[in-house]
């Protein structure tokens, strides 16, 4: 099954899935580009569903504005099936005073999450993933300990660990921690923002390791990903690696919002894939792999 905000669902029923987006975000990195509007997020979400979209990843994090409360009436209202994330990002998007108070607990926080409900939420509703966060070319103190709660809480639930890289780096190092470490199977682990460092040979080594990669992201304003998706795409397909790429927009910023945005992928993205790789590629990474990778036994949740 899959956890959405609204209940377990059958990964069959799951569809043409935005893998990796954001509709509420909050950072004091970013003052002024607040994703906070449950109006702009419902008229995001019929666009979507208008242009073909089922379901959609909210890889927003706890104690990131996640707009927790919200999720449920969107989903009812848009159609739109909707999976929420527990985890933390980078120590930089939080206060200091938040994140002490959190160290202590965090595997239970996350667990809690995933099974009982998120704590800014009405009862009930629940996480399906796990969001942690790597560093630009490495794994720092805050990293390592987020990682070893999220890894926990994969243990206890089964959830599939998301992970945002800074700039595409430190992918190896992620999979050595989590994978070699912790003991998390590959297949349960979605690398994500790897088109923002377009190494083909590194690109094919993650795959080859069974993790999902999340290219997220396409037409986002002041990214390049747009300038080499197609050629990311076609040499992991190519390698055989077609079962384990996703789609994402990812917009974080209000600002970014005026971009294409979900849609783009439906009208844009998919169609030039099946132009250019044949028939049925598109579906492969939008409805086949998403369900693949955010499903989890019954008796693991």
């Amino acid at each position: 099954m899959i956890r959405t905000v609204l209940g377990d669902l059958d990964p069959a029923e799951f569809g043409v899935c935005d893998a990796h987006d954001h509709l509420f975000l909050r950072s004091p990195r970013l003052p002024g580009e607040e994703l906070d509007d449950p109006a702009a997020a419902e008229r995001v979400l019929r666009d979507f569903a208008a242009a073909g979209g089922r379901a959609l990843v909210q890889w927003t994090p706890y104690g990131m504005g996640r707009g927790a409360a919200d999720l449920p009436g969107l989903s009812r209202a848009t159609g739109v099936h909707l999976v929420a994330a527990t985890g933390l990002h980078q120590a930089v998007h939080y206060e200091p005073e938040l994140l002490a108070g959190l160290y202590e607990g965090l595997a239970e926080l996350f667990t809690a999450e995933l099974t009982t409900g998120l704590r800014d939420a009405p009862a009930g509703v629940r996480a399906g993933l796990i969001k942690v966060a790597g560093d630009y070319h490495g794994l720092g103190p805050h990293t390592r300990r987020v990682m070893a709660a999220a890894a926990e809480a994969h243990h206890a639930t089964g959830a599939p660990i998301a992970v945002h890289h800074e700039l595409g780096t430190a992918a190896p190092d992620v999979l050595d921690l989590l994978c070699g470490q912790y003991g998390v199977p590959a297949h349960r682990v979605i690398l994500g923002h790897l088109n923002r460092l377009p190494d083909l040979r590194l690109h094919r080594h993650l795959a080859g390791s069974g993790a999902y990669l999340a290219l997220d992201g396409p037409s986002r304003a002041h990214h390049a990903t747009d300038h080499h998706l197609f050629d990311t795409v076609a040499a992991l397909v190519e390698a055989g690696h077609a079962d384990r790429l996703l789609l994402g927009g990812d917009t974080t910023t209000r600002t970014a919002r005026h971009s294409p945005g979900p849609t783009h992928l439906l009208t844009s993205v998919g169609p030039r894939l099946d132009r250019e790789f044949g028939p049925g590629l598109s579906r492969r990474l939008l409805v086949t792999n998403p369900a693949e990778a955010l499903a989890v036994p019954r008796s693991a949740a």
